[in-house]
């Protein structure tokens, strides 16, 4: 089964519908050890199916094809490093959001945002006139990889350890992405609320699936505000809603805030909290990328949410999962990164690697987008996975790491396949020596050179 085949399954889609699909194969795109651009195909192109499906409900016509070309797909997935704002590049990383030497390995900090680079600060001890990449250093050169994660963390910062994909997988979060679904799909409640009213009118011409639909966006970075940019290009009438007190980044704004309004509001202001009531209201699609449980306290768990809105559609973003020790912290696609191994696979012996793109962000966001057009499809269709309850769909930026560092096969070729071993992930040719009933991969990965007794097993 390809990836398509496999994102698709995960969000319920009917398989017979993946022949109007149409991928456009660029080899020189996204290049990478994993296989990076079949991901980007994979969950672009079940966005795209998601909404052609969901076109062809709302007009009564055949299910379009969707064409998705990997140059386009590659283009999107680095669109914040594509971004210039009247000729000016953003910067991506702020200087002291990168890989660190440790005492014993690798840690990567994150402090794009004021806030977490001050708690990144008081974590290593030092002022704000102490911030120099030298300073942070020479402090976190003192410090093993695994004390310093766990000093930043207390502080309230993003700092992470380096891990192998063996490491990832022994951890407790490890384990508890490992039995997350790449989707996470549930209905909460019975009964069969009401259609959405823009849902009973036809599409528009061209056609504009999301068409009518209010999206309250209550994401920030990067996948979130992609899969509701996503959702706006389709036609839904979008509103971000951010904390005054935590504005964005102006320029991750200018690339994820196309198609969309963006308003502050204090959910912890009598004003402003009636405002958010409002608008929750009469809202079609609730989507959240805070930690699990954040939002909460406002009213906006998803089993509140379905007490109080049968029938919205509950979308929700975490970095790290829903369970797990790691499930309330922090996380962003460059951590996530460190943490389950693809900084390993991706780098050298001396030295961590990283994607070509921030490519768990982007595939998630779309893969979200994706997850809430076919909960909207399951509606309108009357199926009997959307006939009752509130539809709540949830995914994780580990868990779609999880599916690329164990994806089958490499760059679309049927002749090469990926194992894990002793050595850390390995990408190699399959044997060619086969027979019906005869082994069909090598029996075990290679070891290090020398490290086994001279004795037959």
């Amino acid at each position: 089964m390809d990836g398509a085949a496999v994102a698709w399954d995960a969000l319920g889609g009917d398989p017979a519908l993946l022949s109007r699909l149409s991928p456009v194969v660029r080899e020189d795109t996204l290049p990478a050890r994993l296989p990076v651009r079949a991901l980007a195909r994979s969950c672009v192109g079940v966005c795209a199916l998601a909404a052609a499906e969901l076109a062809a409900l709302r007009t009564g016509r055949d299910v379009p094809h969707a064409r998705v070309d990997d140059g386009s797909v590659a283009a999107a997935f680095a669109s914040e490093r594509h971004l210039l704002v009247n000729g000016r590049a953003p910067e991506s990383f702020a200087p002291l959001s990168r890989f660190w030497r440790t005492a014993d390995g690798w840690v990567r900090t994150h402090a794009n945002y004021p806030h977490h680079r001050a708690r990144l600060l008081a974590a290593l001890g030092l002022g704000d006139g102490e911030a120099s990449v030298e300073r942070v250093g020479a402090r976190l050169a003192e410090l093993p990889a695994a004390e310093a994660e766990e000093a930043v963390f207390a502080a309230g910062g993003l700092a992470v350890a380096l891990r192998t994909p063996q490491e990832w997988a022994a951890h407790p979060q490890g384990v508890a992405v490992a039995g997350l679904p790449l989707v996470g799909r549930e209905r909460l409640g019975d009964g069969a609320p009401p259609t959405p009213a823009p849902l009973r009118q036809a599409a528009t011409d061209p056609l504009l699936p999301a068409a009518g639909l209010r999206v309250l966006d209550l994401t920030r970075v990067i996948a979130g505000p992609v899969a509701t940019r996503t959702l706006a290009l389709l036609g839904a009438d979008v509103l971000r809603v951010d904390p005054p007190h935590l504005p964005e980044l102006p320029d991750q704004h200018a690339d994820t805030g196309f198609g969309k309004r963006s308003a502050p509001l204090d959910l912890g202001a009598p004003a402003d909290r009636h405002a958010f009531e409002d608008l929750l209201a009469r809202a079609d699609v609730v989507v959240t990328g805070y930690r699990p449980g954040t939002l909460d306290r406002f009213g906006l768990a998803p089993e509140a949410l379905a007490e109080r809105r049968p029938g919205l559609v509950v979308a929700q973003l975490s970095a790290w999962g829903t369970s797990g020790p790691w499930s309330g912290r922090r996380g962003f696609d460059s951590l996530v990164q460190v943490a389950t191994g693809i900084a390993v696979a991706e780098g050298a012996p001396d030295a961590p690697g990283a994607l070509p793109a921030q490519a768990l962000d982007h595939g998630t966001g779309y893969l979200l987008a994706a997850a809430v057009l076919r909960a909207l499809s399951e509606r309108l269709g009357g199926t009997a996975e959307g006939t009752g309850g509130t539809p709540v769909v949830r995914l994780a930026l580990a868990r779609t790491a999880a599916w690329l560092t164990g994806w089958p096969t490499y760059a679309a070729d049927p002749w090469l396949t990926g194992t894990d071993g002793p050595l850390g992930l390995l990408r190699h040719a399959l044997p060619p020596v086969s027979f019906d009933g005869g082994p069909v991969n090598w029996e075990r990965p290679p070891g290090g050179w020398g490290g086994d007794a001279p004795v037959w097993r």
